[in-house]
């Protein structure tokens, strides 16, 4: 039987783990398992190819209403990393201080919705760009939303002693961002019909978020895991991971005039432009490949990952002999997995092949598998 999306599935790389309380929780032993796994991070980044192998351990219910009590986000995120111990890996599993994506929102009088079971929602309050750029507005870090997300972070640490990885909160790109703002078909019409004004209020809400995230990297520190959120993590890591997923819509000339200065700007802050979109992009490549400082993509490869994902021979011709790192999510048993990555990995390629194995064992299998490419 050919496998499919689950969609009865609240998140398809979910993980159930159980929550594990700060004070139970033993920090010093994951700091030495990360750091045993650091040199090896830092060799693949300054190699021409390779395989990185991570078994995400994606808590369920963290990016979603879970994020409410940052005590409750702490314990299940706490409970991810116990369980990714089990689990033969190269990169090491980290915390994230989310809570929800509409923080830029907030900077123009937004407050969350809250639907039962749900991650918070903000309803887009302008009908035009122009209307965006002749409002008042309020840095991210002073608003509700975000200084909650930076009491998370302060909570976080203080509960870790800042030993264990963390990462930015959840990055959206400008025009994601755009599009909490203004209901996405009237930004679209505002790309035809006012392209400037467009480009004018990507680069408002990129100044926005570049600030918010140097107060974060200001609270995080030397525990900071980069690309952050849908990415394999690492304190040797670089780049800002954004998700970009509206990208895929637009004509590659107007995403390249309207967006690419603004992502770009965010990527050049933070170490590298990081680029991930959710379902098949695979006619977006040549667009995407002209991101300037472009250092990792993102993208799932396996019917069970997305009802629409990318085919990984394409992927893997496409950034053969580029230096890019492919961060390559792959649902499914060990069989199914490999037959993903097998397909996409080439000479001269560097990827890191996210598995979601149900058991260790299995994971120990295509773990050995994978190495076996190189």
């Amino acid at each position: 039987m050919s496998k499919t999306f689950d969609i009865n599935s609240q998140d398809s790389q979910g993980t159930k783990v159980e929550p594990v309380l700060p004070e139970n929780f033993d920090c010093d032993g994951y700091h030495e398992y990360e750091e045993a796994l650091l040199e090896r991070n830092l060799a693949f980044t300054k190699a021409e190819s390779g395989i990185q192998v991570y078994r995400r351990v994606r808590a369920n219910g963290v990016f979603y209403d879970k994020c409410k009590d940052f005590k409750e986000s702490l314990a299940l995120q706490l409970g991810a990393l116990q369980t990714s111990l089990a689990y033969k890996a190269d990169i090491a599993n980290f915390l994230e201080p989310w809570y929800g994506i509409g923080y830029i929102a907030s900077c123009f009088g937004s407050e969350y919705i809250w639907h039962e079971g749900q991650a918070p929602a903000v309803t887009p309050k302008f009908k035009s760009a122009s209307e965006i750029l002749n409002s008042d507005f309020t840095p991210i870090h002073k608003t509700p939303i975000g200084r909650y997300t930076l009491e998370m972070i302060e909570y976080f640490l203080d509960k870790t002693k800042g030993k264990l990885p963390m990462s930015f909160s959840d990055i959206q790109s400008p025009l994601n961002m755009l599009s909490y703002l203004l209901p996405i078909n009237d930004l679209f019409l505002e790309i035809y019909d006012e392209p400037d004004d467009v480009a004018k209020a990507a680069a408002l809400t990129s100044d926005l978020l570049i600030e918010f995230l140097n107060q974060q990297k200001t609270l995080i520190g030397p525990a900071l895991a980069s690309p952050g959120h849908g990415f394999a993590s690492s304190r040797v890591f670089r780049g800002a991971g954004m998700s970009d997923d509206n990208a895929i819509m637009l004509q590659p000339d107007d995403y390249l005039d309207l967006f690419r200065p603004s992502d770009e700007k965010i990527g050049a802050a933070f170490g590298g432009t990081v680029f991930h979109s959710c379902g098949n992009w695979e006619n977006k490549i040549s667009m995407v490949k002209q991101l300037q400082g472009l250092t990792t993509i993102d993208g799932a490869f396996s019917a069970e990952t997305d009802p629409s994902p990318n085919d990984p021979s394409v992927f893997g011709k496409a950034f053969q002999n580029t230096g890019i790192v492919l961060n390559a999510r792959a649902v499914g048993d060990a069989n199914d997995s490999f037959s993903v990555f097998q397909s996409m990995y080439q000479k001269n390629q560097k990827l890191i092949a996210v598995t979601y194995c149900k058991t260790p064992r299995e994971q120990q299998t295509l773990y050995d598998l994978l190495h076996s490419l190189t």
